[in-house]
This record gives structure tokens, C-alpha cells and sequence, in this order.
């Protein structure tokens, strides 16, 4: 599975390249929301079938209740914890370098939002760093599996709510979505607020311990 997704990719990245060359760039922009939107629902409608077929599904979940938080606010403490050592092993801006890895792979988002905060080459490394963050769950999945069934759930961090959502229950198991799914969800509605306190209580910290 994972070459044709690296094909679908690759023909993606060309075909992308060659309507923006013939001039169409607005059209074909137009058009990838619409199918994106649109692959999305029916991957979302897949995904929850596959949930309902599943006789065990909620009973596993009202079992594991409150506890399936933990995987999120795990990788919320990673990702940041990630950027922080990141940051000083490459002697960057500690608090821009936190608020790059506070997007939890959420690239269209965290690009933008650091960008207005710490300036356009700032913003270039959250999109870039969040978008190999997805990218490298995809290709290294077989490999992080093998570590544990949760490895790739916190590397997929937010896209585990869609993008990655399929790969992870492919090679993880069924049992995984739920689990995949709701980490993906509350990372997501947690990145926004992740980004604007690092980037506060980063300086604030920073400026007080003199790093």
C-alpha cells in the first residue's frame, strides 16, 4: 500500500506542477478543495463503517473511557519536549522552534500561524517540518509498528483524524481507529492553542531563565 501511495503522490506532485505551469493555477486550486473535501467525507464515512461493523468497538471504548486521552496529551509533550531539544541541539530560537512541532503535523495550519509570529522564514519551516512529520508516518509506518501500536499514532499526531487514518488502521488494526481518531481530533483543536502558548510562555520563560 505504501508504494501506491507514494505513486499517487509523486503523480499528484506532477500533475500539480503541469497545471501551474499551463497558467491554471486558480482552477486546479478550485478544484483540489472540491476533491479534497469530497475524498475526505467518503474517507471519514469509511472509516466510521468500519467502526460500526466492529460489534466490539464501544464496548472497547466506554472501557477505555478517559484514558484514551492520554495518548494526545502524550504527544502534545513529545512534539514540544521534541522542538525544545531540537532547537537547542541546532542553537535556533527555542520558542519558534517549540511553536513549529506545537502544529503536531497540522502543516497548513502551523505554517501560517508561526509565520505571523516569528516572520515568513519561520513559517516556511512549520510547513515544511509538520508536512514531513505526516509524510514520514506514511513511508516509515511498517518500521514504527514494529516499536509499538501507538507509534504510529503519535507520530501521525493531528492527521491521524484523516490523512494517515487509513494507513494506521491497515497496518495497526481495526481496534486502532478509535484510538487514532480521537487522538487526531483533540490534537487538533488543541494545535491552535498550542502554537499562541508556546509562543507567549516561551518568551516569557526564556527571557527569564536568559537562554
Amino acid at each position: 500500500m505504501i508504494r501506491y501511495i507514494l505513486a499517487a503522490l509523486i503523480v499528484g506532485v506532477t500533475a500539480g506542477y503541469l497545471v501551474s505551469y499551463s497558467g491554471n493555477a486558480d482552477a486546479g486550486s478550485y478544484a483540489v478543495d472540491y476533491v479534497f473535501n469530497g475524498s475526505l467525507l467518503v474517507l471519514l464515512f469509511t472509516m466510521g463503517l468500519s467502526f460500526g461493523l466492529d460489534k466490539e468497538a464501544m464496548h472497547k471504548l466506554r472501557q477505555t473511557g478517559l484514558r484514551i486521552l492520554i495518548v494526545p496529551f502524550t504527544v502534545v509533550l513529545g512534539s514540544i519536549l521534541g522542538g525544545l531539544v531540537g532547537g537547542l541541539i541546532l542553537r535556533l530560537d527555542l520558542t519558534a522552534s517549540m511553536a513549529v512541532t506545537a502544529g503536531y503535523g497540522w502543516y497548513t495550519l502551523d505554517g501560517p500561524m508561526v509565520g505571523q509570529v516569528f516572520g515568513a522564514e519561520w513559517g516556511a519551516m512549520g510547513f515544511a517540518v509538520n508536512f514531513i512529520r505526516e509524510l514520514l508516518t506514511i513511508v516509515t509506518i511498517t518500521l514504527l509498528v514494529k516499536i509499538g501500536k501507538y507509534a504510529p499514532i503519535a507520530s501521525g499526531g493531528a492527521t491521524t483524524m484523516d490523512t494517515t487514518l487509513p494507513v494506521i488502521v491497515r497496518y495497526c488494526g481495526p481496534d486502532a481507529l478509535i484510538t487514532a481518531f480521537s487522538s487526531g481530533f483533540t490534537l487538533s483543536l488543541l494545535a491552535p492553542f498550542s502554537i499562541i502558548a508556546v509562543s507567549t510562555l516561551g518568551r516569557f520563560l526564556l527571557s527569564l531563565t536568559g537562554l
